[in-house]
């Protein structure tokens, strides 16, 4: 490679996204630049009154099969990937009549939008692009003496350099553009192989690519020490990839990741059967409730740890009214989120100047698939998106006494926030809230305990003299594996369990329960959540 600039006396457009393509190709005709295009591009610049050469009048080839072969030609090849002043390269050239290209600018065929819009499998397959990351490839392999666009944003910034550089661009920036380039084409690959591998089945393929498209550089990631950004995959699920901030400071990575860990758990409960509020710190809730309304759902959620509410996340089912937002903003709050919010609320949030206001413009499905993925030293891990509910499962009532009505709906509102809760998670609700949530103990009687604690020191600060958890009922991500973590659920006024079981001692906590008249339901199922 040779840190020299480069002229750019030739440039092939082929864009799918034509934003920015007439004013682009005008300045770079301005500038002496030979404009050559194909299709719809071509057509585009002709229309505008752009001297525009055809790729067909370049390679001697029409455009064919409903233009799947157009550009894939060692006049077009060769044109990006000769090495400039190799004299072998140079002769070829020469040969076989191949002219220098010394820019390209493409954008791929929307395949990610294509799919995020639900088209069916043929018109997926007719909107994944060949001869564009055929020539990306070469053109970004040859950066040492062509420059490479994927990004209409960058039009402004290959422009400058030319202007600064005699109509030559820099090594540097080509190699940047270069980097740029084989992200995209890397990303855009992930996007149509994660595709078909649900296509056929494969949920664990040999290769798997996970990619994302930049929404936001954040200031910095857990700890100010370390580099974060916040990357979009497609398609994209309601929630972190479609917030519109509306007021208040810059989101940092702390708050996206608790941001999404609380809209994720209100949205496990439908708009339409309640309204729910759900209040997170550090990615586990300290407070979730339903109510007739949102303001009675925040109400009751912030009863069960105001303490810890403080500072934390809020996120909401529904639009956000004056009546949640006069509220709300009693409490220092981090982040508010919710699918929309009325002119009216806006208005009062306004006077928190540090809230950050969000709205996703809906809620996300529960049960959707997806992929999540992790990365350890030297690898990542991938599953699947626990798309569970409890909703879908045969509940099995293995004790003597059944559940009541009442705590049969409490017992299904529980288990929905245990999945949300970390390991290993307890929770103590009663008439539609939270009253006690134990999170991330290494022992599940540790949980029962302090969970059991935290709800008599917020009773206690609230003036309440009955424990808040008598009459409760309890959930557990996972089985008990004593009888232990049961006994001190009872102890602190629990009357009803749900838990996954399948315990080599699942006998001797039903016998447990039914010695302290509890009503026991298991699901089958667990939450596991680290």
């Amino acid at each position: 490679m040779t840190a020299t600039n480069r002229p750019i006396t030739r440039a092939l457009l082929s864009v799918s996204d034509k934003t920015g393509l007439i004013a682009f190709a005008t300045q770079l005709n301005a500038m002496g630049v030979e404009l050559v295009s194909t299709g719809g591009t071509a057509k585009a610049l002709a229309k505008e009154g752009l001297p525009v050469r055809d790729v067909s009048d370049l390679t001697g080839f029409p455009e064919m099969m409903d233009g799947r072969v157009k550009t894939l030609h060692p006049k077009v090849h060769g044109g990006l990937l000769a090495i400039r002043g190799n004299s072998e390269h140079d002769a070829a050239a020469k040969a076989h009549h191949i002219a220098p290209i010394d820019l390209l600018v493409v954008n791929l065929y929307p395949f990610e939008e294509t799919l995020e819009a639900g088209a069916d499998y043929d018109t997926c397959i007719e909107n994944i692009d060949i001869g564009g990351p055929a020539m990306i490839r070469a053109a970004a392999k040859n950066h040492d003496s062509v420059t490479v666009i994927v990004d209409p944003q960058d039009y402004e910034g290959v422009l400058a350099d030319m202007v600064a550089n005699n109509g030559a661009t820099t090594f540097e920036a080509r190699k940047a553009f270069a980097a740029k380039a084989y992200a995209r084409t890397a990303a855009y690959d992930a996007a149509i192989s994660n595709w078909f591998a649900d296509e056929v089945g494969q949920q664990a393929p040999k290769w798997r690519a996970v990619a994302g498209t930049r929404a936001m550089v954040l200031r910095y990631g857990e700890n100010p020490h370390q580099h974060a950004a916040f990357y979009k995959s497609s398609p994209a699920r309601p929630g972190i990839a479609t917030i519109k901030q509306h007021q208040g400071k810059e989101l940092s990575y702390n708050n996206l990741n608790d941001t999404d860990a609380a809209f994720e758990l209100v949205s496990e409960f439908s708009p339409s059967d309640k309204p729910a509020v759900a209040i997170i710190k550090h990615a586990n809730p300290c407070g979730v409730a339903t109510g007739d309304t949102l303001l009675e759902a925040y109400i009751k959620a912030l009863q069960c740890d105001p303490t810890s509410a403080f500072g934390g996340i809020i996120a909401l089912n529904g639009q956000i009214d004056t009546n949640e937002a006069e509220e709300i903003v009693k409490l220092f709050t981090e982040v508010v989120i919710a699918p929309s919010v009325s002119q009216a609320a806006k208005q009062i949030f306004a006077t928190k100047k540090n809230l950050r206001l969000v709205t996703t413009g809906g809620l996300p499905d529960p049960r959707a698939p997806g992929l999540m993925a992790r990365t350890l030293a030297s690898g990542v891990l991938v599953q699947s998106r626990d798309n569970g509910s409890i909703d879908d499962l045969d509940l099995k009532v293995v004790t003597k006494r059944a559940p009541t009505i009442a705590e049969m709906a409490d017992l299904r509102f529980a288990f929905k926030v245990a999945k949300h809760v970390k390991s290993n998670a307890i929770v103590y609700a009663k008439h539609g809230a939270t009253v006690g949530i134990g999170a991330g103990q290494m022992s599940r009687i540790d949980s029962t305990r302090i969970a059991a604690w935290k709800a008599e020191e917020s009773a206690k600060a609230a003036g309440i003299k009955t424990p808040l958890t008598k009459g409760s009922v309890v959930a557990s991500d996972a089985f008990f594996p004593f009888a232990d973590g049961l006994l001190a659920a009872a102890q602190a006024g629990a009357t009803a369990v749900i838990q996954p079981g399948g315990s080599m001692r699942d006998d001797d906590v039903i016998k447990a329960a039914d010695e302290h008249d509890l009503a026991m339901v298991m699901t089958g199922m667990r939450h596991f959540r680290h």
